[in-house]
């Protein structure tokens, strides 16, 4: 069981890497990746032609972020007449399901056919996603789903949204706030996780081009671009920067002609223990 809606991922000098790709190969999960036109040749060689197609850009070496290349991915699904499309990083290892708990590695693409089809349910929520494994304690309760919030590396967008990809850093959460300050809602997935890497932690990517100069410049364009709702703090020896989520209070709207009903449905999901 895999997705309806396009799944990209936009990568650049990772070809050794492909942490996101090598994921869904083994997961059996068709994929998009977007690669600029000097790294064609070694992803075209890494990846496995059953599950991923290379895609290539035309730009590379920009300096402006990814947010260029999640733009085009963008376009490209209009094209192809999708609703929403999936967007990712490049560098998330594995994917998971929390159940009772339990913190488990997926192993097929059940889990975003599952997240598009309770997405798909609301009228007004452009842009959703899954939360960080690591901001999950297996030792504490969670909500399945957190609303108005921001949404990072795993985001699933409608394709009607207003707003497209802008800015240098930060360009995640520029593009929550401003859908949620038009009223719109966000929704993240506490049940479904993404095991991604830390920022600055892997090589290549566009590590060397923005993060060279540590992350003030990234913190201060938020605050810039939002200063009724972002603050600057240091934390840790580092800057970053605070946001005001609270002040967002609007719900999720449902389709008129969505019913509800009370039947478990697992998407083909079950569990077996690792006997390895």
């Amino acid at each position: 069981m895999n997705p309806i809606y396009p799944v990209y991922i936009v990568s650049k000098n990772r070809a050794d890497s492909r942490l996101t790709a090598k994921s869904f190969e083994r997961m059996k999960m068709p994929y998009y990746i977007a690669v600029e036109p000097q790294d064609y040749d070694d992803y075209y060689a890494a990846t496995d032609k059953k599950y991923g197609t290379v895609l290539v850009s035309p730009f590379s070496n920009h300096g402006d972020g990814p947010g260029r290349a999640r733009n085009w991915c963008w376009d490209h699904s209009i094209k192809l007449g999708a609703k929403r499309h999936w967007v990712l990083d490049d560098n998330i290892s594995d994917f998971y399901r929390l159940n009772n708990n339990l913190r488990i590695r997926v192993e097929s693409g059940a889990i975003f056919k599952s997240a598009e089809d309770f997405v798909d349910r609301f009228t007004n929520v452009p842009i959703s996603g899954f939360q960080y494994r690591f901001f999950i304690a297996p030792d504490s309760k969670y909500p399945p789903y957190v609303k108005n919030t921001r949404i990072y590396s795993t985001l699933l967008i409608e394709n009607t949204c207003p707003y497209r990809w802008r800015g240098r850093y930060n360009e995640d959460t520029d593009l929550c706030l401003r859908i949620l300050k038009d009223g719109y809602c966000t929704l993240q997935t506490n049940i479904f996780l993404q095991g991604k890497m830390s920022t600055k932690k892997m090589k290549g990517g566009n590590t060397d081009e923005l993060y060279k100069d540590g992350t003030l410049k990234k913190s201060q364009m938020l605050v810039d671009m939002h200063p009724d709702i972002v603050k600057l703090t240091k934390k840790f020896n580092r800057w970053h920067h605070h946001v005001n989520y609270k002040i967002f209070k609007q719900i999720p709207k449902r389709h008129e002609q969505y019913k509800y009903n009370n039947k478990i449905n697992n998407y083909t999901m079950s569990f077996k223990k690792n006997e390895s």
